[in-house]
């Protein structure tokens, strides 16, 4: 089930939404319920994979918080081991030993299980100690983050599922906005740019030099809209609960370097890292070296963590080398070509995070280092179909998400700038929503739902 889908829109929302209401006495229980039931409804096979490994985390980390010393180290790397061996089966047996599970991915797969890992290692610190089920199963299976992001911590979520809370008018509208914004980002424009980035990553093209920068820049921007958008839906969809989610992305395309850049792209995951992974290895203390390489050493992890391929680990050494760059040489005051120059290593970075493969990826920076000839650009996907005439609207479409994307403020400052509450903003909601509901004949699926 889909967001932009119009069963979860006119049935699936407000079924939950009048359940919450009516059940306010149990509202953990019925959000709980229609989670599993949203899960469910992608691929039921899954779901007690799900269960299973929400019951084994909640007891792993009531175990670990009633132990102390040496067991309670044990208890911790099993129950991570037990977190990454499953997470290893469906994502990464086919790439490190060449054995298929025999099962599609289950979607949320990575979201979920590192959400849980942060659970874990709190519970080892002494920093988590939720001694009821049904907030824990409500904190993991939250549908409105579940299948992709954010990435939730347990200390600003428990606390938030408790019962009784009735349907407050405010949450609603301001719910709803942010909702209709990140709808609006998904169908009316990430849609939009699929037909210029898609024939670039193919594969097996060998694009000229115009064709290779337009479907870069394509991709660059449908995935930061796609991916933005349904964060905002998530964040929306939770604020008519009246629970907040944290934002996400903070207009990471305006950052002036590449440290800024990963303090505004997927902010959640960026804390994960951070917090459950860079600090622990040692972070900045032990010298220059030892950052660096724990720098490398968390973006090449990062990488793997979007997908099992070659490609991702290259797109994760690249962060890591940009990052160790700017540590060294970029300590002076942002220039006006610093941002200019961020946006690029960005742009060249997601060449090998989109292409199917390694191969794909070389020709692309090929053809965008004019490798492959610096005419104007060929036709892609045969005779006859050329990138302004077989892109329909995507130009236009491009180029207005670019200044977006450039220039203007991101969905958290437009809300604390301009929203004004449930009247004022009802026409331009309304306008939104149906600009959106009428451009929805075939919802796509999220770019982020393959990780």
């Amino acid at each position: 089930m889909l967001f932009n889908s119009f069963g979860f829109l006119f049935l699936f929302l407000p079924l939950a939404l009048v359940g919450y209401q009516l059940l306010r006495r149990h509202g953990v229980a019925w959000l709980g319920v229609c989670s599993l039931f949203f899960y469910a409804w992608w691929d039921w096979r899954f779901l007690p994979l799900l269960l299973l490994s929400i019951c084994f985390n909640y007891a792993a980390g009531r175990l670990i918080c009633s132990l102390t010393g040496r067991p309670r180290n044990l208890a911790l790397l099993l129950s991570l081991a037990g977190n990454l061996g499953v997470l290893t089966w469906f994502k990464y047996a086919a790439f490190l030993f060449g054995i298929s599970p025999g099962l599609p991915l289950p979607i949320g797969i990575s979201f979920f299980s590192f959400t849980q890992i942060a659970f874990l290692v709190d519970c080892w610190r002494g920093a988590a100690r939720e001694a009821r089920f049904a907030p824990y199963l409500l904190f993991v299976s939250y549908f409105p983050h579940l299948v992709a992001g954010p990435v939730l911590h347990h200390a600003e979520m428990m606390p938030q599922f408790c019962n009784g809370r009735s349907l407050r008018p405010e949450d609603l509208a301001r719910g709803l906005t942010i909702f209709a914004i990140g709808l609006g980002k998904k169908v009316l424009v990430a849609d939009n740019l699929a037909p210029l980035a898609n024939p670039i990553f193919a594969g097996g093209i060998a694009p000229q030099f115009a064709d290779a920068w337009l479907g870069a820049l394509a991709y660059s921007m449908q995935l930061y809209f796609d991916f933005s958008g349904y964060s905002d839906m998530a964040i929306g969809l939770s604020g008519l609960f009246g629970v907040r989610l944290p934002e996400n992305f903070a207009s990471p395309y305006q950052a002036r370097n590449i440290s800024e850049f990963w303090r505004r792209w997927h902010m959640t995951l960026s804390r994960f890292l951070r917090d459950y992974l860079y600090i622990p290895l040692g972070g900045n203390r032990n010298g220059e070296w030892r950052r660096w390489r724990n720098l490398m050493l968390t973006m090449v992890l990062g990488g793997a963590w979007h997908g099992a391929g070659w490609s991702f680990l290259v797109w994760g050494a690249l962060h890591g080398v940009f990052l160790v760059v700017h540590q060294r040489y970029g300590g002076g005051k942002p220039a006006w070509w610093t941002s200019p120059l961020t946006f690029t290593a960005v742009l060249l970075a997601w060449v090998p995070f989109r292409a199917p493969d390694l191969g794909s990826a070389l020709h692309i920076w090929a053809g965008m280092a004019g490798l492959h000839g610096l005419g104007l650009p060929h036709a892609l996907g045969g005779p006859g179909l050329r990138w302004i005439s077989g892109g329909g609207t995507a130009m236009p479409v491009l180029f207005i998400a670019s200044l977006a994307a450039w220039f203007a403020p991101n969905t958290r400052e437009l809300i604390e700038r301009h929203w004004g509450g449930t009247l004022r903003n009802a026409g331009a909601v309304a306008a939104l929503l149906l600009a959106c509901v009428f451009s929805m004949n075939s919802p796509t699926e999220f770019l982020y739902f393959q990780f």
